[in-house]
């Protein structure tokens, strides 16, 4: 089953540390606008939720979970690069593929 979710990019990167700082060094503020979008049900029931806590972030398939962590050293400095590492950990740990496309992920369960 694929799930397409909706990004608002330009929304999300007027959180960028290029234009607004806020002094995490992986753009907090930016992955907060990003996730947004991940709180939906799927067409089987199940709901999907992808929620940040500090530096780590769970995503949430119905009964499964994964969490992956922002890790600036590794993957820095590029914010959006950050997120997406730890958004691939999250989904590689739950089970799930995930993609990246300009305005979508798409989310292979």
């Amino acid at each position: 089953m694929q799930v397409t979710i909706a990004i608002d990019e330009a929304a999300a990167e007027q959180h960028l540390g290029s234009h607004l700082k806020d002094g995490s060094g992986i753009g907090i503020n930016y992955a907060d606008a990003y996730l947004k979008p991940f709180r939906l049900t799927l067409e089987d029931g199940r709901k999907l939720l992808c929620k940040r806590r500090g530096l780590k972030l769970t995503l949430t398939i119905g009964d499964r979970s994964g969490e992956g962590l922002m890790r600036r050293l590794q993957h820095g400095p590029d914010e959006r690069r950050i997120l997406r590492e730890a958004l691939k950990e999250a989904a590689t740990a739950a089970g799930a593929t995930i993609a990246f496309e300009p305005g979508a992920v798409l989310l292979e369960l």
